[in-house]
């Protein structure tokens, strides 16, 4: 242990998550007179924005996560802390984890993040597969890898169809990144399958993809989607969720209609998880953590929240890395500022532009006080600056060295990262061929018989 933990007389700042806002805390205290725990229920730290590489085959998961741990090395200040947060009280300023542990805090930061939200939508937390962990992204890889295999063995000629539900940067780029997968790897990766039946659908009841940016890069990242074989349909709600269908509404005319689905990935949005409303926290919009200008709790002494779990007056701020980053670093600020008796001034975002990637060589870039661009440029910015914001030199170098390797010296190659698909390809052998999460006892069952 550290002389700053052994010295107890220093305050003690706990942060609950290890994602983009808890890191941006931990490390702006690395020089403050305090002691800094870090709790997570993970080890690592994931980049989620790379996770539809994951998901493709194009990078392994080990590329993209820092062991938090790691954090350490450099800064004496800090620990790390494995487990899972359950609630905590304000008057004691106590915090209780899983295993019946409890730890005290002077300053409590909530930085946990979010997961997918279904909407209340029947059968979408059975059947869908979300991609916002490294998890997810590893699960969606091997059962699509997996059906396929089997699908392969087959050689029935069946139409197989991928459905991803949600037009943002995250569906949108699984859906390019799939959509290229049939356009460049599976005519000789798959023989046995009928390639030309293999379909990737795009679903979004709005009526453009990726609503936050400008028409102009709408119409680019739509026409690129296109340009990959990928049907996009707008102005469509998911009402319902079966093992191998959707049921979608048209929002113009209200005329409900199933459509074949053998895998679909939702990526319709996040939400904080449903035990938030346990943690003894005020909660607002979509049961966020309700924050002031400072992103202080409101209610409750010494305790903030940042990133995606909280929500300052109705809306928030946008649900992406920045404001994290940014909220976590002005926490830090307060933080240290309180314990010289000096005022913060209000936590004020600055956007810094957004970007989305629709497949190898294409991206939109809407970069602030810069033009829109779109095109292999906007493509080399976007992997340039996600490549730069990973948290160690170790993950850079690998994830460049994947990256280069896969678009620049071995393209024709073929060789994805694939995982432990058995099961998946015994399930498509045996004639069903869903992806359904639904289904996983029988299939593992049948495994164990054989």
């Amino acid at each position: 242990m550290t002389d700053a933990f052994r010295n107890s007389s220093l305050p003690h700042v706990v942060i609950v998550g290890g994602g983009f806002g808890g890191i941006a805390v931990a490390k702006a205290l690395r020089k403050a007179p305090v002691r800094v725990t870090l709790i997570d229920r993970n080890a690592y730290q994931t980049f989620k924005p790379l996770l539809y590489q994951v998901a493709a085959g194009a990078l392994n998961a080990g590329d993209i996560t820092y062991y938090l741990r790691a954090l350490g090395a450099k800064q004496k200040n800090f620990r790390f802390v494995l487990g899972e947060f359950q609630k905590v009280d304000t008057d004691s300023k106590v915090i209780y984890l899983d295993d019946n542990r409890t730890m005290r805090y002077d300053y409590l930061i909530m930085a946990t993040g979010v997961g997918a939200n279904y909407f209340g939508t029947p059968g979408a937390e059975e059947h869908t597969l979300p991609i916002y962990s490294r998890d997810e992204a590893i699960t969606l890889r091997d059962r699509l890898f997996g059906l396929l295999d089997g699908h392969d063995f087959n050689e029935d000629g069946k139409p197989f169809r991928v459905v991803v539900c949600g037009g943002g940067p995250t569906g949108v780029e699984t859906a390019g990144a799939i959509a290229e997968l049939k356009k460049y790897n599976f005519r000789e990766l798959f023989p046995g399958m009928n390639t030309d039946a293999f379909e990737v659908t795009l679903v979004d009841m709005a009526p453009v993809i990726l609503g936050p940016f400008t028409e102009e890069s709408q119409e680019a990242a739509k026409q690129a989607l296109l340009d990959r074989g990928v049907k996009i349909m707008l102005k469509e709600a998911v009402r319902e969720v079966e093992a191998n269908r959707i049921k979608l509404q048209n929002m113009d005319t209200k005329e409900e209609h199933w459509i074949d689905a053998n895998l679909i990935v939702w990526s319709s949005g996040v939400g904080v998880p449903k035990v938030a409303s346990q943690w003894g926290l005020p909660q607002g919009a979509r049961g966020r953590i309700q924050v002031d200008e400072n992103l202080r709790v409101e209610g409750a002494d010494g305790v903030f929240a940042v990133g995606d779990v909280a929500v300052i007056g109705e809306r928030g701020l946008p649900q992406l890395a920045q404001p994290a980053k940014q909220g976590g670093t002005h926490v830090a600020k307060v933080i240290k500022n309180s314990l010289q008796g000096v005022e913060t001034e209000p936590f004020e975002y600055v956007d810094l532009g957004s970007m989305a990637t629709v497949g190898a060589g294409f991206a939109v870039a809407e970069i602030t006080k810069v033009p829109p661009i779109s095109g292999r440029i906007a493509w080399l910015i976007w992997n340039f600056i996600h490549v730069v914001q990973l948290q160690s030199g170790r993950e850079r170098v690998a994830t460049t060295a994947n990256l280069i390797s896969k678009y620049f010296l071995f393209p024709g190659k073929h060789d994805l990262v694939a995982g432990d698909y058995n099961v998946f390809s015994k399930r498509a052998r045996d004639g069903v061929l869903s992806a359904s999460q639904d289904l996983d006892d029988a299939a593992v069952a049948a495994i164990t018989k054989d």
